[in-house]
Formats: C-alpha cells, sequence, structure tokens
C-alpha cells in the first residue's frame, strides 16, 4: 500500500512540473547587468514534495555540516531546494543551450544536468547540456561530487562559455551532473544551481562564476544586490544586478556589515526579538549567513520553539522535554539565580559533559543510549536558555517552569516547518533581528508561507531549526523570508554584506 501512495504522489508531482514562465535581462551603460528573476507560486503539490523528501531523508545530524573533505567530494550546507521560489535564465555553450537556475550565495559551483545522465529519472524532465551540440566545449574530465544529506550529484567537471544575460564568460568550467538521486531534483522546476559564494567552498576548488566576472572586467563593481518581489499580485519575480544596485529597489542607506569568515557570506548579528522582547541566546553575538538559495530561515532550536510558542506553531510534543522540566527544572532554575555559567548547568546536573577548553557541552558516556543521551542534553541546553531569557524578564520561578514546560510542546522537527493556524496571522509577533546594531523587524506577512485561500487554505512557519555546533555556530541562515523585504547588497570587493528596506 506504501508504494501505491508513493507511486500516485510521484504521478501527481510529475503532473506539476510545467513551468511557462520567462525572466528578461537588460545590460546598463553604467556597467551593470540586470537578472530578471521568476518566482515559483507555492503550491500543495511542491509543499508535499518537500514533506516527503524531509521524511525520506532520515536522520540527520549536524555534526559534518561544515565539512569540508579531501578528495573530490564536498559537503555544502543541506538545504531542501523545494522550498527556493526565485530563479533565472542561463545559457551555456555555442550555440546557447538555455537552463533555468536558482542564484545561490549559499554555494559556489555551477552544475547542470549532462546529456550523459541516463539512470537518473530526474535528468529526464530537465534541460540537460549536451557538449557535442557546443562548439565552445572543452573537455576536462575531473570528477566532482557535492553531497546533500544522504544522496549525492555526481559527475564531472567540463568548460564551455556562459551567457549570464549578455554578458558571456569564456572557458567556465562547471559540473556536468551525470547522477541526481532523490526527489529533491526530480521535481524541482530548476535545472541546476549558479553558485554566488566564495571560492572557499567551492567544490574542486573551481572559479565561481562571479570570481570570471571580476577578474575579466566583465562588471564595473565588484557588488550584486538581490530585490525579491514579495507583492504576489506582481508577476515580476524579482530582480540581480551584477555590478552595482539600483536606487529603484531600496529606501534609505544600506546598513553593512563585514564578512567573517569567507565561504558563505557570513556575518555577526546580535540578539533576537520576539515581539519587543529580547531572547538573550545572541545578547554576546551570533554568526549569520545570507542566502538566496532558500525561502525559509533557519536557527537555533532553542529559539524557534521560543517562536513557534510566541506564533502558536504546533510543535513536535517531547517526553524528554518534560522529563527534563520536570526533573531537574528547578535545580537548573536555582544554578541560574547563583548566577553559574549558564553553559555549564547542564554538566553540574549530570546532563551533559563540559569541556573546558572549547567552553562547549558534550554528551556524557555513562553506557547508555547515546541517542537518549544526546536528546536529553540538547533539551537541557534548550531549557538553560528559555529560563534566562524568562530571567531577564524578572519572572516569578513558578512562571519560569510553565513557560519552559508549554515550550516543550512546540519543538519544531529538524529542518522542517511548523503548522500554524491562517486565522491568526494578523496577530502574531514581530520578530526582530539586529544587525549592524540596527532592528530589522519581520512581519508575520513576511515569516508565514500561505498556500490557497478560504477554508483550504494552508499555512506554515517560515522558521525551521537547526544547530550548528562550535566553532562555526550557532548560526542563522536567513534566506529569502528576510532577502524579501530586506533588498540585500553583497559587495566582494570591500568583503561585506548590506541590508536596506526594499521598496
Amino acid at each position: 500500500m506504501g508504494t501505491r501512495i508513493q507511486s500516485f504522489l510521484l504521478l501527481l508531482l510529475l503532473s506539476c512540473l510545467i513551468f511557462l514562465s520567462a525572466t528578461s535581462s537588460e545590460q546598463k551603460g553604467d556597467g551593470t547587468l540586470r537578472i530578471g528573476l521568476k518566482k515559483r507560486k507555492l503550491d500543495r503539490a511542491n509543499r508535499l514534495a518537500s514533506q516527503l523528501f524531509l521524511k525520506n531523508r532520515g536522520s540527520w545530524s549536524s555534526k559534518g555540516f561544515f565539512h569540508l573533505s579531501d578528495g573530490n567530494s564536498d559537503a555544502v550546507p543541506l538545504k531542501n531546494y523545494l522550498d527556493a521560489q526565485y530563479y533565472g535564465d542561463i545559457t551555456i555553450g555555442t550555440p546557447p543551450q538555455k537552463f533555468t537556475a536558482i542564484f545561490d550565495t549559499g554555494s559556489s559551483n555551477l552544475w547542470m544536468p549532462s546529456s550523459k545522465c541516463y539512470l537518473s529519472v530526474a535528468c529526464y524532465f530537465h534541460s540537460k547540456y549536451s557538449a557535442s551540440e557546443s562548439s565552445t566545449y572543452k573537455k576536462n574530465g575531473k570528477p566532482a561530487s557535492i553531497r546533500y544529506g544522504t544522496g549525492a550529484i555526481s559527475g564531472y567537471f567540463s568548460n564551455d562559455d556562459v551567457k549570464i544575460g549578455n554578458l558571456v564568460i569564456k572557458d567556465q568550467e562547471f559540473i556536468e551532473a551525470t547522477n541526481e538521486p532523490g526527489i529533491t531534483f526530480l521535481v524541482a522546476k530548476f535545472d541546476g544551481i549558479l553558485g554566488l559564494g566564495f571560492k572557499e567552498i567551492a567544490v574542486g576548488n573551481s572559479t565561481p562564476v562571479w570570481y570570471n566576472m571580476v577578474e575579466k572586467g566583465l562588471v564595473k563593481e565588484q557588488i550584486f544586490s538581490f530585490w525579491l518581489n514579495r507583492n504576489p499580485q506582481n508577476q515580476e519575480g524579482g530582480e540581480i544586478v551584477f555590478g552595482g544596485v539600483d536606487p529603484k529597489h531600496f529606501k534609505g542607506e544600506h546598513t553593512y556589515v563585514p564578512v567573517t569568515r569567507k565561504g558563505y557570506w557570513q556575518f555577526d548579528m546580535g540578539d533576537l526579538n520576539i515581539a519587543g522582547k529580547p531572547t538573550g541566546y545572541c545578547s554576546k553575538g551570533c554568526s549569520a549567513i545570507a542566502d538566496s538559495g532558500t525561502s525559509l530561515l533557519t536557527g537555533p532550536t532553542s529559539v524557534i520553539t521560543m517562536i513557534n510558542h510566541a506564533i502558536g506553531a504546533v510543535g513536535v510534543a517531547s517526553k524528554e522535554c518534560k522529563t527534563v522540566i520536570g526533573q531537574y527544572g528547578k535545580t537548573m532554575l536555582n544554578s541560574l539565580l547563583s548566577q553559574t555559567d549558564p553553559r555549564k548547568v547542564c554538566s553540574q546536573i549530570g546532563l551533559c559533559g563540559f569541556d573546558e577548553s572549547m567552553g562547549i557541552k558534550s554528551v556524557t558516556d555513562d553506557g547508555t543510549s547515546d541517542l537518549i543521551n544526546e536528546a536529553m542534553c540538547s533539551v537541557c541546553e534548550m531549557a538553560t536558555v528559555w529560563m534566562q531569557s524568562e530571567l531577564t524578564q524578572n519572572e516569578t520561578q513558578e512562571r519560569i517552569l510553565t513557560y519552559a514546560s508549554e515550550l516543550c510542546d512546540h519543538i519544531p522537527s529538524p529542518n522542517q516547518q511548523s503548522a500554524v493556524n491562517c486565522e491568526r496571522v494578523s496577530s502574531m509577533p514581530i520578530v526582530t533581528f539586529t544587525i549592524g546594531g540596527k532592528p530589522f523587524d519581520l512581519s508575520p506577512q513576511d515569516y508565514i508561507f500561505k498556500i490557497g485561500d478560504g477554508v483550504q487554505s494552508q499555512c506554515t512557519s517560515g522558521f525551521t531549526a537547526m544547530d550548528i555546533p562550535p566553532p562555526r555556530g550557532p548560526l542563522w541562515i536567513l534566506g529569502d523570508i528576510f532577502m524579501g523585504p530586506y533588498h540585500t547588497v553583497f559587495d566582494y570587493g570591500k568583503g561585506r554584506v548590506g541590508f536596506a528596506k526594499s521598496a
């Protein structure tokens, strides 16, 4: 029965793959290139595919999230590209072969399906690059593999001319994908990905397209900027400007922050407020990356749970969470009241170990199940954050323990969105990020996805949970939910990222 249902769902999803919208490009006399973006309307088929992808992916640990492996296989941030909404067109080869691509600041390689992709079903539903049909093709042959969770896109490098708008990047190295496993790329409405991240995370030490645009003098300034149109009534999806910015795309001045670690467009951010109330989680600073390759906004589970509670999102009830609060809650609270370092609270009660040299907690090894230990340690760590946040608000001990217990029912599943009541959207709180010392508000209309209308409508939170351990974490991934309301400038020349209110 399960196989029949999955087969039916697959046929349903394949029937929704027709993609008819077009993009435009324009090269100005000011040395900039404008690439029009198309926007995919959210639909139930893609949402179902997204959930099926996450379910079939199985358990996943963040331990290897930022590890770049040796050899020809490299890890990139695990993201669900099915949630990406904005695409653009490029061509490869002579005569030009047209492809639809995600312009992704969260990765650095260009890859497209190859005409030699025979065994992956996904390749038969997307445009494929044919080297034999291009007079400017140059053989490379270096093997390549990019791991996405449990699967991998694999193939080999080739060289050919890549055209973005009216700009031609000659002899660009890219990956011909000969294997695209899994449902993600089967139902995706894009052919491939054009990475706009730094070379440091490029698979095979390949030179990214943007680097070649700069080095070959194809753009006036070493800047590109994103404007994403969030108006559902407007067919224009948005625009990327290579070589500068369009003043019509934003209001006021940009707030710039320096890139703190090259690879992703990573920067430091301050605390996050929910309805004007500080969470305290990032009071001493957190890292964040601006990622155009996802529509979601990802952060530490402890804070996402607090957001879920505030917006009434349905989470995954955690037996371990209520056990920790019930058995250890008062002890944890007393430790915090006695000015104990919050990072050491859980180690003092024996749920976590503490590495003095690293200043981070680790799961104890007392012979019991590693999974149980890890769950109890993680819950204790989250509960400490919740309690510390409430203490700063001078709440009573009874109220703090009650609040922590309530949050147990709002813990999200890793990397998955939580359902919310569509009728409550207008009363949901403002969520505020602090960047460069300035507040950046997100309204419910910014962070809630709505599919359908009337009684058939479905709403989900755009916030998802993922815990990145030190030294790279805690980390926030700011996708289109953030880049939509805020025009984003990626200043490669000065090594900084800028945000201003979108026009």
